[in-house]
């Protein structure tokens, strides 16, 4: 480990590297990831990678799926959550059913048990790349909330299947009202554990003496806990991370005060940003060990197999996808739905589209053990990992390349945004403005009229009340702004060279206060 270490280091910074050039050409950075690693196994003298299922499950898994339970919204969460769920545990599972067919017709020696443990493995969408291909073009809210809230959930059942198929593979036999009870168990015990520890994280948050800096290693701590813990019993450990993520997420206000809120975004954006990067770097550097093992099986053959399951899960998710539609546009006869109208072939053909896999199927694949309990060699397994390397690269590659530009094809606009979001705004600003005022002339008016600090405010909120569109700062007004900002921050730091008996922590402090200003440019 000590030996290849600068071989590491280097591939963090192939990674920012490649990232910053996935920006420039405007590509999905997973894509570009996926493919340098894969360029970088064919070097000759490069260490071959051994990776741990471990590794990405309890090193990985927890803190991704933490930090993306923090950025998506419950509310919209909630609002979908007919659809969300039905992608998520309903469409994963006819998905694994669909591969478990094709693999046991087409895959010579595939049982339908192993075809099961294929699909199990296969059928979660990866989130991250998704959300990394949709920061580069604009899609309805509705349509980045019903991903978003998927991918949350999807890996929990697609997991629960491919323990299911892990024992069917290995016994032989498959109880199904004991599977009833252990997926009900897995459920219910993994939403539990993670919305108790995510409640006693709370308090200690609230009640403890703590400050940004723990407030932080608290919130880096939480997700592993929920998902030992329930793992450990036998229960979801990512419905644990995901349920308590969300309520932490829901309650952030409550517990945690403005400089732990700014900080712990900042360290978390960071935090993801180089573990996303580093296990798509992982799934094409892996490429050596799993064709290693193939044995009896032809490359050629593996990579047809691999092909056939690519056109199957894309298929199975494009149908589910209208499927989907026909059944809510039934049901709101029936139930209230979120939008009884018909949503058209645009969305369900992005949602069907939006189908990349990534790290979760290449851990669960790695997860499988060589040998079953009786000492005989795991059936196909090298075949399997091989089958989901490939399946991982096509769609990454395919859809990941091509889902921008179909985006930008179909154009659709927002059918829940009515008002520009820039008028929302600015209205929800001149609200904020009366608000403030009417709490400082009902409950202050005395002090008011003493204090110019006060006064200043006033006028300040008097301002934002009267403000138009015209007055909301314009691009060109933010570039004067941020290089007077700049000049600022030159003059302090002269005149801290300067003034050899001034205390650095003042002019530490008004360079903060500059940061912030121009942070504050983001969001004006």
């Amino acid at each position: 480990m000590i030996d290849n270490f600068p071989f590491y280091l280097s591939l963090i910074v192939v990674i920012l590297f490649l990232i910053m050039l996935a920006k420039k050409i405007k590509v999905a950075y997973p894509v570009l990831l996926v493919l340098a690693g894969l360029g970088i196994s064919f070097i000759p003298g490069i260490p071959i990678l051994h990776i741990e299922p471990e590794l990405l499950f309890i090193i990985f898994l927890p803190p991704l799926l933490y930090e993306a339970s923090w950025s998506i919204s419950w509310k919209e969460l909630w609002r979908w959550r007919r659809i969300i769920s039905s992608f998520a545990f309903v469409v994963v599972f006819l998905t694994a059913l669909s591969v478990a067919f094709a693999a046991n017709y087409f895959i010579p020696g595939f049982s339908l048990a192993l075809g099961f443990l294929l699909g199990g493995i296969v059928s979660p969408p990866d989130a991250v790349s998704a959300g990394a291909i949709l920061k580069f073009v604009k899609v309805p809210k509705r349509l980045s909330s019903i991903l978003e809230g998927e991918s949350l959930l999807n890996d929990a059942s697609s997991l629960i299947i491919f323990r299911f198929a892990m024992i069917a593979v290995a016994t032989g036999q498959f109880m199904w009202y004991e599977a009833a009870l252990s997926f009900g168990w897995m459920v219910i015990g993994g939403v539990g554990i993670g919305l108790l520890i995510a409640f006693i994280f709370m308090k200690a948050h609230k009640y403890l003496p703590t400050d940004s800096n723990i407030d932080i290693v608290l919130t880096l701590v939480a997700p592993y806990i929920m998902y030992i813990v329930a793992e450990e019993v036998h229960s979801s450990g990512v419905l644990s991370v995901v349920s308590g993520g969300l309520f932490l997420s829901y309650y952030r206000h409550h517990f945690l005060d403005s400089r732990s809120r700014i900080r712990s975004l900042n360290v978390w954006e960071s935090l993801s940003f180089v573990l996303n990067g580093i296990v798509f770097l992982l799934i094409g550097l892996d490429l050596p060990e799993i064709t290693e093992g193939l044995g009896g099986v032809s490359i050629p053959s593996a990579i047809g197999y691999g092909v056939i399951i690519t056109i199957v899960l894309i298929l199975a998710r494009i149908i589910a996808a209208y499927g989907a539609v026909i059944v809510t546009l039934i049901a709101r006869n029936f139930i209230k739905v979120a939008d009884s109208r018909n949503p058209g072939y645009k969305i369900p053909l992005l949602i069907g589209w939006s189908g990349m896999r990534g790290v979760v199927s290449l851990a669960a694949a790695l997860s499988i053990p060589l040998y079953l309990k009786n000492g005989e060699p795991f059936p196909e397994r090298n075949l399997i990992l091989f089958i989901t390397f490939v399946v991982i690269l096509l769609t990454l590659l395919i859809q990941g390349i091509t889902l921008p530009y179909l985006i930008k094809k179909i154009n659709m606009s927002d059918p829940d945004q009515q008002i520009p979001e820039e008028e929302v705004e600015l209205d929800i600003r001149r609200q904020l403005a009366e608000k403030a005022l009417s709490h400082l002339h009902t409950n202050y008016s005395e002090l008011l009229a003493e204090h110019t600090a006060l006064q200043q405010l006033e006028r300040k909120w008097e301002d934002n009340k009267q403000m138009v569109n015209d007055v909301v700062m314009a691009e060109e007004c933010k570039v004067v702004y941020l290089e007077i900002l700049s000049e600022q921050r030159v003059w302090l730091i002269q005149l801290n060279k300067d003034e050899r008996t001034l205390n650095e922590e003042i002019i530490r402090k008004q360079l903060q206060y500059l940061d912030l200003e121009e942070e504050r440019l983001r969001y004006i």
